[in-house]
């Protein structure tokens, strides 16, 4: 029953993790599209400072969530050591993607 009432209980919390699930899927479908032919965002990504910027990048994500992840306690159930994991995945997916994108091109 909590599942259905934490619209009410938490809306911030529900916002946030409403508008990543948008984001990822129209990131989903911008690439789904990107088989027309290259895009104006392709032809961004081509560019050698596209390479530099998700470098520095993925290095920045390295270093937060290689520190993140050890300033939060690990043991019992009630961590945030799994859920901030977890996020880390996903960001680290999209941020290697793009500067795989960068780098091969189009």
């Amino acid at each position: 029953m909590q599942l259905f009432t934490i619209f009410f209980s938490r809306p911030f919390e529900f916002g946030v993790a409403t508008a990543m699930a948008v984001l990822m899927l129209v990131i989903l479908l911008r690439a789904a599209l990107s088989s027309e032919g290259p895009s104006g965002l392709g032809r961004l990504m081509g560019k050698p400072t596209s390479k530099f910027v998700f470098g520095f990048l993925f290095l920045a994500w390295a270093v937060v969530f290689g520190i993140g992840l050890q300033l939060v306690p690990h043991e019992g159930a009630n961590s945030p050591y799994g859920g901030i994991g977890l996020i880390a995945m996903f960001t680290g997916f999209f941020i290697m993607m793009g500067f795989l994108w960068s780098v091969i091109g189009e």
